[in-house]
Protein backbone atom coordinates (compact mmCIF):
# COMPACT_ATOMS: atom_id res chain seq x y z
CA UNK A 1 0.00 0.00 0.00
CA UNK A 2 1.54 3.35 -1.03
CA UNK A 3 2.39 5.81 1.69
CA UNK A 4 -0.16 8.59 2.00
CA UNK A 5 0.95 12.13 1.33
CA UNK A 6 1.48 14.35 4.38
CA UNK A 7 1.20 18.11 3.99
CA UNK A 8 4.31 20.22 4.53
CA UNK A 9 2.93 21.95 7.64
CA UNK A 10 2.58 18.58 9.41
CA UNK A 11 5.62 16.88 7.93
CA UNK A 12 7.99 19.64 9.02
CA UNK A 13 6.37 20.42 12.35
CA UNK A 14 9.11 20.97 14.98
CA UNK A 15 9.94 17.87 17.02
CA UNK A 16 12.56 19.59 19.20
CA UNK A 17 12.94 23.02 20.78
CA UNK A 18 15.89 23.91 18.53
CA UNK A 19 13.75 23.55 15.41
CA UNK A 20 11.16 26.10 16.61
CA UNK A 21 11.31 29.21 14.41
CA UNK A 22 11.18 32.75 15.76
CA UNK A 23 10.32 32.13 19.44
CA UNK A 24 13.76 32.01 21.07
CA UNK A 25 12.81 33.81 24.29
CA UNK A 26 9.84 31.51 24.98
CA UNK A 27 11.92 28.40 24.27
CA UNK A 28 14.68 29.59 26.62
CA UNK A 29 12.20 30.26 29.43
CA UNK A 30 10.55 26.84 29.11
CA UNK A 31 13.87 24.99 29.03
CA UNK A 32 15.12 26.90 32.07
CA UNK A 33 11.92 26.02 33.92
CA UNK A 34 12.85 22.35 33.43
CA UNK A 35 16.53 22.95 34.27
CA UNK A 36 15.80 24.77 37.54
CA UNK A 37 12.79 22.60 38.42
CA UNK A 38 10.42 25.58 38.42
CA UNK A 39 7.63 24.29 36.22
CA UNK A 40 4.34 26.07 36.94
CA UNK A 41 1.00 24.29 37.04
CA UNK A 42 -0.59 26.34 34.22
CA UNK A 43 0.68 28.07 31.07
CA UNK A 44 -1.16 30.28 28.58
CA UNK A 45 0.27 30.56 25.04
CA UNK A 46 -1.18 33.43 23.00
CA UNK A 47 -0.52 34.80 19.52
CA UNK A 48 -1.83 34.90 15.99
CA UNK A 49 -2.41 31.76 13.95
CA UNK A 50 0.51 29.61 12.86
CA UNK A 51 3.22 30.97 15.18
CA UNK A 52 3.72 27.82 17.29
CA UNK A 53 1.33 27.94 20.26
CA UNK A 54 0.15 24.33 20.16
CA UNK A 55 3.54 23.14 18.93
CA UNK A 56 5.32 24.63 21.95
CA UNK A 57 2.70 23.17 24.30
CA UNK A 58 3.29 19.68 22.83
CA UNK A 59 7.08 20.05 22.93
CA UNK A 60 6.97 21.20 26.55
CA UNK A 61 4.70 18.30 27.49
CA UNK A 62 6.99 15.88 25.66
CA UNK A 63 10.08 17.28 27.43
CA UNK A 64 8.42 17.02 30.85
CA UNK A 65 7.49 13.36 30.32
CA UNK A 66 10.56 12.30 28.33
CA UNK A 67 12.38 9.35 29.93
CA UNK A 68 15.74 10.12 28.28
CA UNK A 69 15.96 13.91 28.22
CA UNK A 70 19.16 15.18 26.57
CA UNK A 71 21.72 17.42 28.26
CA UNK A 72 20.37 20.31 26.22
CA UNK A 73 16.90 19.58 27.67
CA UNK A 74 15.57 18.34 24.33
CA UNK A 75 13.10 15.42 24.14
CA UNK A 76 14.72 12.28 22.77
CA UNK A 77 11.78 11.36 20.46
CA UNK A 78 12.70 7.71 20.95
CA UNK A 79 11.43 6.66 24.38
CA UNK A 80 7.92 5.14 24.78
CA UNK A 81 6.53 8.36 26.24
CA UNK A 82 7.80 10.51 23.34
CA UNK A 83 6.58 8.01 20.74
CA UNK A 84 3.11 7.89 22.29
CA UNK A 85 2.87 11.69 22.30
CA UNK A 86 4.09 11.88 18.68
CA UNK A 87 1.44 9.38 17.58
CA UNK A 88 -1.29 11.08 19.63
CA UNK A 89 -1.97 7.96 21.70
CA UNK A 90 -0.56 9.08 25.04
CA UNK A 91 -2.76 8.66 28.10
CA UNK A 92 -0.77 11.26 30.01
CA UNK A 93 -0.97 14.10 27.47
CA UNK A 94 -4.60 14.85 26.66
CA UNK A 95 -5.41 17.38 23.93
CA UNK A 96 -8.84 19.02 24.03
CA UNK A 97 -10.39 21.24 21.37
CA UNK A 98 -11.95 24.16 23.23
CA UNK A 99 -14.29 24.95 20.34
CA UNK A 100 -16.04 21.56 20.31
CA UNK A 101 -15.67 20.70 24.02
CA UNK A 102 -16.68 24.00 25.51
CA UNK A 103 -19.45 23.11 27.93
CA UNK A 104 -19.47 22.62 31.68
CA UNK A 105 -19.94 18.84 31.31
CA UNK A 106 -16.71 18.55 29.31
CA UNK A 107 -14.78 20.40 32.02
CA UNK A 108 -16.37 18.25 34.74
CA UNK A 109 -14.95 15.14 33.07
CA UNK A 110 -11.50 16.72 33.41
CA UNK A 111 -11.94 17.61 37.07
CA UNK A 112 -13.23 14.10 37.85
CA UNK A 113 -10.22 12.31 36.32
CA UNK A 114 -7.47 14.77 37.18
CA UNK A 115 -6.65 12.99 40.42
CA UNK A 116 -5.55 9.79 38.66
CA UNK A 117 -1.79 9.22 38.55
CA UNK A 118 0.09 9.34 35.21
CA UNK A 119 0.46 5.99 33.46
CA UNK A 120 3.99 6.32 32.03
CA UNK A 121 5.26 9.87 32.34
CA UNK A 122 5.98 12.16 35.24
CA UNK A 123 2.94 14.41 34.74
CA UNK A 124 -0.63 14.28 33.52
CA UNK A 125 -0.89 17.22 31.10
CA UNK A 126 -4.04 18.77 29.64
CA UNK A 127 -3.60 20.86 26.48
CA UNK A 128 -6.71 22.93 25.72
CA UNK A 129 -6.56 24.61 22.32
CA UNK A 130 -8.68 27.69 21.57
CA UNK A 131 -9.45 27.99 25.26
CA UNK A 132 -11.29 31.29 24.74
CA UNK A 133 -14.17 29.30 23.24
CA UNK A 134 -15.11 27.80 26.63
CA UNK A 135 -18.32 29.07 28.16
CA UNK A 136 -18.33 31.19 31.29
CA UNK A 137 -19.77 28.28 33.27
CA UNK A 138 -16.97 26.00 32.02
CA UNK A 139 -14.35 28.56 33.06
CA UNK A 140 -15.89 28.82 36.52
CA UNK A 141 -15.93 25.02 36.87
CA UNK A 142 -12.21 24.99 36.06
CA UNK A 143 -11.22 27.76 38.50
CA UNK A 144 -10.87 25.71 41.68
CA UNK A 145 -8.98 22.91 39.97
CA UNK A 146 -6.70 25.41 38.23
CA UNK A 147 -5.93 27.19 41.49
CA UNK A 148 -5.00 24.06 43.46
CA UNK A 149 -4.33 21.20 41.04
CA UNK A 150 -2.65 17.92 42.04
CA UNK A 151 1.14 17.98 41.92
CA UNK A 152 1.17 15.65 38.93
CA UNK A 153 -1.27 17.73 36.83
CA UNK A 154 -0.38 20.53 34.41
CA UNK A 155 -2.56 22.73 32.19
CA UNK A 156 -1.37 24.22 28.90
CA UNK A 157 -3.79 26.66 27.23
CA UNK A 158 -3.50 28.07 23.70
CA UNK A 159 -5.57 30.90 22.23
CA UNK A 160 -5.58 33.50 19.47
CA UNK A 161 -7.86 35.81 21.46
CA UNK A 162 -6.54 36.19 25.02
CA UNK A 163 -8.87 39.10 25.77
CA UNK A 164 -11.78 36.65 25.76
CA UNK A 165 -10.23 34.52 28.50
CA UNK A 166 -11.53 35.39 31.96
CA UNK A 167 -9.07 37.43 34.06
CA UNK A 168 -9.51 34.91 36.87
CA UNK A 169 -8.09 32.23 34.53
CA UNK A 170 -5.28 34.41 33.16
CA UNK A 171 -4.13 35.40 36.64
CA UNK A 172 -3.57 31.73 37.51
CA UNK A 173 -1.33 31.09 34.49
CA UNK A 174 2.11 32.02 33.25
CA UNK A 175 1.40 33.85 30.00
CA UNK A 176 3.61 33.75 26.90
CA UNK A 177 2.80 36.12 24.01
CA UNK A 178 4.21 34.60 20.84
CA UNK A 179 5.27 37.20 18.27
CA UNK A 180 4.70 37.08 14.53
CA UNK A 181 7.59 35.37 12.78
CA UNK A 182 9.91 37.63 10.79
CA UNK A 183 9.61 37.19 6.98
CA UNK A 184 13.34 36.51 6.76
CA UNK A 185 13.04 33.53 9.12
CA UNK A 186 10.05 32.21 7.18
CA UNK A 187 11.99 32.56 3.94
CA UNK A 188 14.94 30.62 5.39
CA UNK A 189 12.64 27.84 6.63
CA UNK A 190 10.97 27.53 3.21
CA UNK A 191 14.39 27.38 1.55
CA UNK A 192 15.36 24.47 3.84
CA UNK A 193 12.12 22.66 2.98
CA UNK A 194 12.69 23.23 -0.76
CA UNK A 195 16.22 21.85 -0.48
CA UNK A 196 14.97 18.80 1.42
CA UNK A 197 12.30 18.19 -1.24
CA UNK A 198 14.85 18.77 -4.02
CA UNK A 199 12.86 21.62 -5.58
CA UNK A 200 14.26 24.75 -7.25
CA UNK A 201 12.64 28.01 -6.11
CA UNK A 202 13.56 31.60 -6.95
CA UNK A 203 14.53 33.83 -4.06
CA UNK A 204 11.93 36.44 -5.08
CA UNK A 205 9.25 33.72 -5.03
CA UNK A 206 10.15 32.83 -1.44
CA UNK A 207 10.06 36.53 -0.50
CA UNK A 208 6.53 36.85 -1.93
CA UNK A 209 5.29 33.81 0.01
CA UNK A 210 6.89 35.00 3.26
CA UNK A 211 5.37 38.48 2.87
CA UNK A 212 1.94 37.07 1.99
CA UNK A 213 1.93 34.85 5.11
CA UNK A 214 1.97 37.91 7.42
CA UNK A 215 4.11 36.31 10.12
CA UNK A 216 2.41 32.90 10.14
CA UNK A 217 4.78 30.03 9.35
CA UNK A 218 1.92 27.56 8.95
CA UNK A 219 0.23 29.81 6.38
CA UNK A 220 3.52 30.12 4.50
CA UNK A 221 4.01 26.34 4.47
CA UNK A 222 0.44 25.78 3.26
CA UNK A 223 0.91 28.31 0.44
CA UNK A 224 4.24 26.75 -0.48
CA UNK A 225 2.60 23.32 -0.59
CA UNK A 226 -0.05 24.66 -2.96
CA UNK A 227 2.49 26.36 -5.23
CA UNK A 228 4.65 23.23 -5.50
CA UNK A 229 1.62 21.43 -6.91
CA UNK A 230 1.39 23.96 -9.75
CA UNK A 231 4.45 22.65 -11.55
CA UNK A 232 7.44 20.40 -11.00
CA UNK A 233 9.73 22.90 -12.74
CA UNK A 234 11.47 25.97 -11.33
CA UNK A 235 9.12 27.98 -9.09
CA UNK A 236 9.29 31.61 -10.24
CA UNK A 237 7.82 34.80 -8.83
CA UNK A 238 5.39 34.92 -11.77
CA UNK A 239 4.00 31.50 -10.78
CA UNK A 240 3.61 32.65 -7.17
CA UNK A 241 1.75 35.79 -8.27
CA UNK A 242 -0.52 33.74 -10.50
CA UNK A 243 -1.35 31.16 -7.82
CA UNK A 244 -1.92 33.79 -5.13
CA UNK A 245 -4.02 35.98 -7.43
CA UNK A 246 -1.61 38.90 -7.24
CA UNK A 247 -1.37 41.47 -10.01
CA UNK A 248 1.78 41.16 -12.15
CA UNK A 249 4.63 43.44 -11.13
CA UNK A 250 4.62 45.29 -14.47
CA UNK A 251 1.36 46.99 -13.41
CA UNK A 252 3.23 48.89 -10.71
CA UNK A 253 6.20 49.70 -12.95
CA UNK A 254 3.79 51.10 -15.55
CA UNK A 255 2.01 53.17 -12.89
CA UNK A 256 5.35 54.65 -11.81
CA UNK A 257 6.10 55.58 -15.42
CA UNK A 258 2.61 57.04 -15.89
CA UNK A 259 3.13 59.18 -12.80
CA UNK A 260 6.49 60.38 -14.09
CA UNK A 261 5.03 61.27 -17.51
CA UNK A 262 1.71 62.58 -16.13
CA UNK A 263 -0.22 60.10 -18.28
CA UNK A 264 -3.78 60.21 -16.96
CA UNK A 265 -5.03 57.71 -19.55
CA UNK A 266 -3.13 54.89 -17.82
CA UNK A 267 -5.65 54.91 -14.96
CA UNK A 268 -8.33 53.60 -17.30
CA UNK A 269 -5.97 51.21 -19.13
CA UNK A 270 -4.79 49.66 -15.85
CA UNK A 271 -8.28 48.97 -14.49
CA UNK A 272 -9.38 47.58 -17.86
CA UNK A 273 -6.48 45.08 -17.89
CA UNK A 274 -7.21 44.06 -14.29
CA UNK A 275 -10.80 43.32 -15.28
CA UNK A 276 -9.66 41.26 -18.25
CA UNK A 277 -7.33 39.20 -16.01
CA UNK A 278 -10.10 38.71 -13.43
CA UNK A 279 -8.09 40.18 -10.56
CA UNK A 280 -9.70 41.28 -7.31
CA UNK A 281 -9.66 45.10 -7.28
CA UNK A 282 -9.64 45.30 -3.48
CA UNK A 283 -6.63 43.00 -3.42
CA UNK A 284 -4.90 45.18 -6.03
CA UNK A 285 -5.48 48.22 -3.82
CA UNK A 286 -3.76 46.40 -0.94
CA UNK A 287 -0.82 45.70 -3.25
CA UNK A 288 -0.70 49.40 -4.15
CA UNK A 289 -0.47 50.31 -0.46
CA UNK A 290 2.39 47.84 0.00
CA UNK A 291 4.13 49.22 -3.11
CA UNK A 292 4.06 52.82 -1.91
CA UNK A 293 4.90 51.76 1.64
CA UNK A 294 8.12 50.26 0.27
CA UNK A 295 8.86 53.51 -1.59
CA UNK A 296 8.31 55.61 1.55
CA UNK A 297 10.48 53.22 3.57
CA UNK A 298 13.29 53.50 1.01
CA UNK A 299 13.01 57.31 0.92
CA UNK A 300 13.11 57.68 4.70
CA UNK A 301 16.00 55.23 5.09
CA UNK A 302 17.76 56.65 2.01
CA UNK A 303 17.95 53.16 0.51
CA UNK A 304 18.30 52.70 -3.23
CA UNK A 305 14.96 51.44 -4.57
CA UNK A 306 14.30 51.65 -8.35
CA UNK A 307 10.59 52.65 -8.20
CA UNK A 308 11.48 55.46 -5.78
CA UNK A 309 13.29 57.46 -8.45
CA UNK A 310 9.95 58.65 -9.85
CA UNK A 311 8.78 60.21 -6.57
CA UNK A 312 9.87 62.70 -3.97
CA UNK A 313 9.43 61.82 -0.31
CA UNK A 314 6.51 64.27 0.01
CA UNK A 315 4.77 62.78 -3.04
CA UNK A 316 5.16 59.20 -1.81
CA UNK A 317 3.86 60.10 1.66
CA UNK A 318 0.86 61.91 0.18
CA UNK A 319 -0.01 58.96 -2.10
CA UNK A 320 0.33 56.45 0.76
CA UNK A 321 -1.96 58.55 2.96
CA UNK A 322 -4.42 58.84 0.06
CA UNK A 323 -4.51 55.06 -0.44
CA UNK A 324 -4.96 54.29 3.26
CA UNK A 325 -7.97 56.61 3.49
CA UNK A 326 -9.41 55.25 0.23
CA UNK A 327 -9.05 51.62 1.31
CA UNK A 328 -11.39 52.03 4.27
CA UNK A 329 -14.31 53.01 2.03
CA UNK A 330 -13.37 51.04 -1.10
CA UNK A 331 -14.87 47.73 0.04
CA UNK A 332 -18.22 49.43 0.67
CA UNK A 333 -18.32 51.04 -2.77
CA UNK A 334 -20.89 49.70 -5.24
CA UNK A 335 -18.83 50.92 -8.23
CA UNK A 336 -15.39 49.60 -7.34
CA UNK A 337 -14.12 49.94 -10.90
CA UNK A 338 -14.94 53.64 -11.05
CA UNK A 339 -13.56 54.14 -7.54
CA UNK A 340 -10.23 52.52 -8.47
CA UNK A 341 -9.99 54.63 -11.63
CA UNK A 342 -10.55 57.76 -9.54
CA UNK A 343 -7.84 56.67 -7.08
CA UNK A 344 -5.31 56.09 -9.87
CA UNK A 345 -6.18 59.47 -11.40
CA UNK A 346 -5.54 61.17 -8.06
CA UNK A 347 -2.19 59.39 -7.79
CA UNK A 348 -1.05 60.58 -11.21
CA UNK A 349 -2.41 64.11 -10.72
CA UNK A 350 -0.52 64.44 -7.44
CA UNK A 351 2.70 64.85 -9.45
CA UNK A 352 1.94 68.58 -9.89
CA UNK A 353 0.64 69.02 -6.37
CA UNK A 354 2.56 71.56 -4.29
CA UNK A 355 3.00 70.45 -0.66
CA UNK A 356 1.27 72.63 1.92
CA UNK A 357 4.50 73.38 3.77
CA UNK A 358 6.03 74.69 0.52
CA UNK A 359 3.04 76.96 -0.06
CA UNK A 360 3.24 78.27 3.50
CA UNK A 361 6.95 78.93 3.10
CA UNK A 362 6.40 80.78 -0.19
CA UNK A 363 3.65 82.93 1.32
CA UNK A 364 5.81 83.65 4.35
CA UNK A 365 8.77 84.64 2.16
CA UNK A 366 6.47 86.86 0.07
CA UNK A 367 5.15 88.62 3.18
CA UNK A 368 8.70 89.15 4.45
CA UNK A 369 9.64 90.71 1.09
CA UNK A 370 6.73 93.14 1.22
CA UNK A 371 7.55 94.08 4.80
CA UNK A 372 11.18 94.69 3.87
CA UNK A 373 10.17 96.91 0.93
CA UNK A 374 7.80 98.91 3.13
CA UNK A 375 10.56 99.28 5.68
CA UNK A 376 12.97 100.65 3.07
CA UNK A 377 10.37 103.17 1.86
CA UNK A 378 9.68 104.35 5.40
CA UNK A 379 13.40 104.68 6.07
CA UNK A 380 13.88 106.81 2.95
CA UNK A 381 10.95 109.03 3.91
CA UNK A 382 12.28 109.54 7.44
CA UNK A 383 15.75 110.43 6.11
CA UNK A 384 14.32 113.02 3.73
CA UNK A 385 12.26 114.58 6.51
CA UNK A 386 15.27 114.72 8.80
CA UNK A 387 17.35 116.40 6.06
CA UNK A 388 14.71 119.09 5.55
CA UNK A 389 14.54 119.78 9.27
CA UNK A 390 18.34 120.10 9.60
CA UNK A 391 18.85 122.59 6.69
CA UNK A 392 19.62 126.20 8.02
CA UNK A 393 17.05 128.92 7.30
CA UNK A 394 18.71 131.84 5.35
CA UNK A 395 18.44 135.46 6.66
CA UNK A 396 16.01 137.23 4.39
CA UNK A 397 14.40 140.64 4.41
CA UNK A 398 10.72 141.12 4.21
CA UNK A 399 11.06 142.22 0.59
CA UNK A 400 12.95 139.06 -0.36
CA UNK A 401 10.42 137.12 1.59
CA UNK A 402 7.63 138.61 -0.43
CA UNK A 403 9.54 138.13 -3.75
CA UNK A 404 10.87 134.62 -3.08
CA UNK A 405 8.48 133.03 -0.73
CA UNK A 406 9.26 129.30 -0.74
CA UNK A 407 6.39 126.86 -0.70
CA UNK A 408 5.47 125.83 2.81
CA UNK A 409 7.08 122.56 3.92
CA UNK A 410 4.42 120.07 5.02
CA UNK A 411 4.81 119.16 8.64
CA UNK A 412 5.04 115.45 9.65
CA UNK A 413 1.70 113.83 10.33
CA UNK A 414 2.54 112.88 13.90
CA UNK A 415 4.43 116.05 14.84
CA UNK A 416 2.65 118.93 16.52
CA UNK A 417 2.00 121.96 14.25
CA UNK A 418 4.07 125.07 15.07
CA UNK A 419 2.40 127.77 17.21
CA UNK A 420 0.50 130.50 15.30
CA UNK A 421 1.50 133.17 17.86
CA UNK A 422 5.16 134.32 17.49
CA UNK A 423 7.23 134.77 20.60
CA UNK A 424 8.44 138.19 21.92
CA UNK A 425 11.98 137.49 20.74
CA UNK A 426 10.79 136.82 17.16
CA UNK A 427 8.84 140.10 17.07
CA UNK A 428 11.87 142.14 18.17
CA UNK A 429 14.08 140.48 15.56
CA UNK A 430 11.57 141.22 12.81
CA UNK A 431 11.33 144.95 13.74
CA UNK A 432 15.11 145.16 13.98
CA UNK A 433 15.55 143.77 10.51
CA UNK A 434 13.03 146.26 9.09
CA UNK A 435 14.76 149.20 10.78
CA UNK A 436 18.17 148.02 9.51
CA UNK A 437 16.84 147.73 5.98
CA UNK A 438 15.41 151.28 6.07
CA UNK A 439 18.69 152.70 7.38
CA UNK A 440 20.68 151.04 4.58
CA UNK A 441 18.37 152.46 1.91
CA UNK A 442 18.59 156.03 3.28
CA UNK A 443 22.35 155.80 3.25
Amino acid sequence: MPKRYQVIARKYRPKTFRSVVGQASVVTTLKNAIRFDKVAHAYLFTGTRGVGKTTLARLFAKALNCQRLTEDLEPCNACPSCLEILSGQSLDVIEIDGASNRGIDDIRRITETIGYAPSHGHFKIYIIDEVHMLTKEAFNALLKTLEEPPESAKFFFATTEPHKVLPTITSRCQRFDLARIHPGLIQSKLAEIAQDLDRQVEKEALELIAAFAEGSLRDAESLFDQILCFSDELVTSAIVRDVLGLAPSHFFHSLDEAFSQYSLSYAFECVEKLFELGKDLAHFLEQLIEHYRNIVHAKCKEIEFPPGKHYTKHQALYILDLLIHAESSFSKSVFQRVALEAILLQIIRSKHRIPIEVLVRQLTDSDHGKDAEKGRDCEKEQKSKARLQLEPTPFMTSTDTERKAPPPVPSPAREESPSKHPSHYDTIMRFASIELEGTIRKA
